[in-house]
């Protein structure tokens, strides 16, 4: 044989199996989508990709290698906001109002995916190891939101409590799923408490 033909039949055995690794991780991200990592099994990934266990098993050794190129792999598809850019948002207000709106519309998007992930990140291992990074994006954005804002005491922190509650997916949820607001109203709705915070705490002054 050949250099080049054993270059060639070396490359299509790479994309075959790169289109088989690819295969197993959109099976198990579409899983994962419909039951979550707690309900999704190796072998229900394998039969969902159509190939062997000892298949996936050669492209990912267990569950957090599989978790985490399917994590790698959801992400990529549904960029959360680049949360930076809000800081370039002067005045604290409207810097609440840009944030609440990019980040609402990613939960809306994502959220059948996040929904299983805050469910399962205490019940697998692996789920809550990778989720962190979720965790930290609210704790990073919450500084952002509160920069600024030139808050001392009771009125720092009533309103740094506000804001990390606006910025919570359990809270758009329970606004505009469970609620049926829309999310320029949740939004409406929680910057309206946040600027009372200040008021009310100077009302409650003697």
């Amino acid at each position: 044989m050949s250099n080049q033909k054993r270059t060639y039949r070396m490359k299509q055995r790479a994309e075959a199996q790169e289109a088989t690794r690819l295969r197993i991780t959109e099976s198990a991200v579409e899983l994962h989508s419909q039951f979550g990592p707690s309900q999704t099994t190796m072998a229900a990934v394998a039969e969902h990709a159509g190939v062997r266990r000892s298949t996936l098993y050669r492209h990912f050794a267990d569950e957090e290698a599989l978790f985490e190129a399917c994590s790698a792999h959801w992400y990529a598809q549904h960029p959360p906001p680049q949360i930076g850019r809000w800081a370039e948002v002067a005045d604290p207000a409207a810097r609440f109002v840009v944030a609440l709106t990019e980040l609402y519309a990613w939960y809306g998007g994502a959220s059948p995916m996040l929904n299983l992930l805050i469910r399962d990140q205490t019940l697998v291992p692996s789920v809550g190891r990778r989720f962190r990074g979720f965790h930290e994006l609210v704790a990073a954005a919450r500084e952002i939101l509160m920069a600024g804002r030139r808050l001392r005491g009771a009125k720092r922190v009533q309103t740094a409590a506000l804001i990390d509650l606006s910025l919570r997916f359990e809270t758009w949820r329970t606004l505009c799923r469970d609620g049926e607001l829309g999310d320029a109203e949740a939004i409406d709705l929680l910057a309206g408490l946040v600027s009372g915070v200040r008021s009310t705490v100077e009302a409650r002054t003697p």
